[in-house]
């Protein structure tokens, strides 16, 4: 029952909510794009948006950091708000990046501002850090002391993913690849659940960013191919097939080969499609008000909006599942991957 109150309590709060936005879009939906709404939250950007006050976007500015033809310029982004230009430099109406016009064309300088996803993954280490510091440090002073509440669930947490992940799937070896595992195990969710949170600081869409998982999945692929056998790399460019599938033309080594690369691209795909999809479904289901509201008026929107919120409160409970499975089938690849470099030859029978 207590769980009932607390879903009707949040219906009551966000219907009449989502009633006065499809009001206030009535009007206005002429100049309303859900897609620019949707991209708007799922793309990176150069200010934290805050909230909306009276049809007026409060926004954090971040700094801009970045070297054109004129050297380094570090300028707060609120300086090229709404169109402006400053030292030359201004947003590009397509891609939303910052960009000099040098002989007519629009060239990107080289860019090193601190993004909204930047201040999220420097957010999210601080809070690693600090919360592990501190658990450390209680352990330290009372190693045989029971955890209640958050620091149990997190003792719960951490020793799921050593024992009964990372120890069966990297092997013998699993102490030495556990500090980089668990580090990418919570890097991960701690960032999808942060980017699940709708208000400041949290909204950024940092695993739905593919260049962030491009770079999870680059350093998987290093620890891999670094740490990997003698007897990996045999597998690799002599595997144990018949010769005719060696020789002349190698087909088996080939396919192996291209097999190191294909590994990391999956990692990096999967998790930048599942949480960017489940952030699009969400803002799709709230620009469902705007869109009735400028088809059918304020109360067609009024209504949309009970069924918006309904679907929404339920996908945003999902996803939070989704955002600790997307970091376990990570870390779990990734500790696969790396068991199966740490092979080690064959004995043979006699």
């Amino acid at each position: 029952m207590k769980h009932i109150k607390y879903i009707l309590f949040a219906i009551a709060l966000l219907t009449p909510l989502s009633t006065t936005l499809a009001n206030e879009a009535e009007g206005k939906t002429e100049k309303i794009s859900p897609k620019d709404i949707i991209f708007e939250h799922v793309l990176d950007a150069y200010s934290w948006h805050i909230f909306t006050a009276g049809g007026h976007h409060i926004s954090l500015p971040l700094p801009i950091i970045v070297k054109g033809q004129n050297g380094w310029a570090v300028f707060s982004s609120s300086k090229l708000a709404h169109g402006a230009a400053y030292n030359g430099f201004f947003l590009s109406p397509e891609t939303g990046k910052v960009v000099e016009e040098i002989n007519g064309k629009e060239i990107r300088p080289l860019d090193l501002s601190l993004t909204k996803n930047a201040c999220s993954i420097l957010l999210v280490c601080i809070l690693l850090s600090a919360l592990f510091i501190s658990l450390a440090n209680s352990y330290r002073k009372d190693p045989y002391a029971g955890r209640k509440g958050f620091a149990g669930a997190m003792e719960m947490l951490f020793l799921f993913i050593y024992d009964d992940l990372i120890k069966p799937c990297v092997g013998k070896d699993y102490k030495k690849f556990a500090p980089y595992l668990l580090t990418v195990f919570f890097f991960i969710f701690f960032n999808n659940l942060l980017g699940l949170f709708p208000l400041f600081p949290g909204g950024a869409n940092v695993t739905g960013n593919i260049a962030v998982t491009l770079v999870l999945a680059l350093i998987t692929f290093t620890i891999t191919n670094v740490f990997g056998t003698k007897e990996y790399w045999k597998e690799i460019f002599w595997p144990d097939v018949p010769a005719w599938l060696k020789v002349p033309l190698p087909i088996m080594p080939l396919i192996e080969f291209i097999g190191i690369f294909t590994k990391p691209f999956a990692l990096m795909m999967r998790l930048f499609a599942n949480m960017l999809s489940g952030h699009m479904i969400v803002l799709v289901l709230v620009t469902l008000i705007f869109i009735f509201t400028s088809l059918m008026g304020a109360i067609a929107g009024s209504g949309v909006a009970v069924v918006s919120v309904l679907f929404s409160l339920f996908m945003l409970m999902l996803d939070v599942l989704v955002s600790f499975i997307q970091a376990y089938v990570f870390t779990m690849l990734s500790s696969i991957f790396i068991g199966m470099a740490r092979v080690e030859p064959h004995l043979s029978k006699h």
